[in-house]
C-alpha cells in the first residue's frame, strides 16, 4: 500500500481514539469534556503527568486499554511519517499535484493511451515538436520510465470512462491509442468516441482484420507497425534511394530539409488566391508538393493556378527555415494584400 495512504489511516485512527477517549473520560467519570479530552492527549503521549481527578477502577481500566491502543498508534504514524520523509514521499505528493493541475490546464491536446516501443516514440517526437499530450498508462513498471522521461501522465486504465475524463478527454483534440492488445485498443476506441464524438482518434492495430473492428468502434485512423515495417523493409530493398529521401524529408533529425503541413486559415489573405498569385513558392522557396482540400480530396503536384481555400492544408518541402516563413505568412493579417498585388502583375509567370 502507498505509504501517504498508510499515514492517512493511522491519523484518521489516532484522531477516533482520541475521540473515543474523551467520550470514555467524560462517561466513565463525569468529567467536563476539556479535562477528559486533556487526560486522554497525556495518557496517548506517554508524558507522565498525574491524573486530572482521581480515577475510579472503571477509569483505570480504560486508560490502561487507552495506552495500548495508544502507543501503537502513534507507533505506527510516527513510523510511517518517517518512511516517507526518507523515501522523499512528500516530493512525490507535491509532484503528483503539480502534475494534476498541469493536466487539468491542457487544452487542445494529445491522449496517448500506453506507453510502450511505439508510445514512448511518439511521445519523443511530440516532445520535440512541441504539441501538448497527456499518457494514459496502468503499468507501475513503465509509470517509473514515465517519471524519468519526465512526460505529463495519468496513472489508470483507459478503458475506464473517470480515467479519460480526468485526462481531459472532453478538451481534446485526439487520441492515439497503442496498447499492447487489439482488444484493449478497441474498448479504449468505443469508450473515447462515446466521451467526446467529435475527438479524433487513432488506433494500432496488430493482427489482421482488426482494422475494420477499430473503425466501427470509431477511429478515424488506423495504422498497423507490422504492415508498416515491412512493406518499408521491402521498400529499402526495391527502392533504396527513394525510402533515403522520405527519411531525409520527414525525420526530425535532419535539419537540411523537411516536410510539413500547413493549414491555411479561414481568416487567411490568401484564400481564393491561387499558387501564382499567392507568391508561396516565390517568397519562400518551398515545394509545394500536395494540397489536402478541406473536403479530403488530395491534388497532388498542384500546377501553379490551383486555387487555395480556407482550411486546406498545404504539403510542403523545404529547408526549416523557408517553411517557417511560409507558415508566418499565411499566419499574417497584413500581408496579403501586398504579396497578392507584387504577384498579380505578372500573370503569365509560371513557378
Amino acid at each position: 500500500m502507498d505509504p501517504v495512504r498508510h499515514l492517512k489511516i493511522s491519523l484518521f485512527v489516532l484522531i477516533l481514539l482520541i475521540t473515543l477517549g474523551t467520550a470514555g473520560y467524560m462517561g466513565l467519570e463525569g468529567w467536563r469534556w476539556l479535562d477528559a479530552f486533556y487526560m486522554t492527549v497525556i495518557t496517548l503521549s506517554t508524558v507522565g503527568f498525574r491524573e486530572v481527578h482521581d480515577l475510579s477502577d472503571a477509569g483505570r481500566f480504560f486508560t490502561v486499554l487507552l495506552i495500548i491502543f495508544g502507543v501503537s498508534v502513534i507507533g505506527y504514524t510516527v513510523g510511517t511519517l518517517a518512511q516517507i520523509m526518507f523515501e522523499g514521499q512528500i516530493q512525490r505528493v507535491i509532484g503528483r499535484k503539480k502534475l494534476k493541475k498541469r493536466i487539468e490546464a491542457l487544452k487542445d491536446h494529445y491522449i496517448i493511451c500506453g506507453y510502450g516501443r511505439i508510445g514512448a516514440l511518439i511521445c519523443k517526437e511530440f516532445a520535440a515538436r512541441p504539441l501538448s499530450f497527456v499518457v494514459v498508462e496502468k503499468n507501475p513498471l513503465i509509470i517509473e520510465k514515465l517519471e524519468q522521461d519526465d512526460h505529463p501522465f495519468l496513472r489508470g486504465d483507459a478503458t475506464d470512462d473517470d480515467t479519460l475524463l480526468k485526462a481531459g478527454i472532453k478538451r481534446a483534440k485526439g487520441l492515439i491509442s497503442v496498447v499492447t492488445t487489439d482488444t484493449e485498443n478497441v474498448y479504449i476506441t468505443l469508450t473515447a468516441r462515446g466521451l467526446n464524438p467529435e475527438l479524433y482518434i487513432l488506433a494500432r492495430s496488430g493482427e489482421e482484420g482488426s482494422e475494420i473492428k477499430l473503425k466501427r468502434a470509431g477511429a478515424n485512423k488506423v495504422v498497423s507497425p507490422y504492415l508498416i515495417g515491412g512493406s518499408r523493409m521491402a521498400q529499402a530493398i526495391l527502392r533504396p534511394n527513394v525510402v533515403d529521401f522520405i527519411e531525409i524529408a520527414t525525420g526530425r533529425e535532419h535539419l537540411d530539409l523537411q516536410m510539413e503541413e500547413i493549414i491555411i486559415p479561414a481568416e487567411s489573405g490568401f484564400v481564393g488566391e491561387n499558387l501564382v498569385t499567392s507568391g508561396f513558392r516565390k517568397e519562400t522557396g518551398v515545394i509545394i508538393v500536395g494540397i489536402k482540400k478541406a473536403t479530403g480530396k488530395m491534388v497532388f503536384n498542384p500546377d501553379s493556378h490551383a486555387k487555395v481555400d480556407a482550411k486546406d492544408t498545404l504539403i510542403v518541402l523545404g529547408e526549416p527555415t523557408a517553411i517557417q516563413k511560409l507558415e508566418n505568412l499565411v499566419n499574417c493579417a497584413t500581408c496579403a494584400d501586398a504579396i497578392i498585388k507584387k504577384h498579380t502583375k505578372a500573370p503569365h509567370s509560371h513557378e
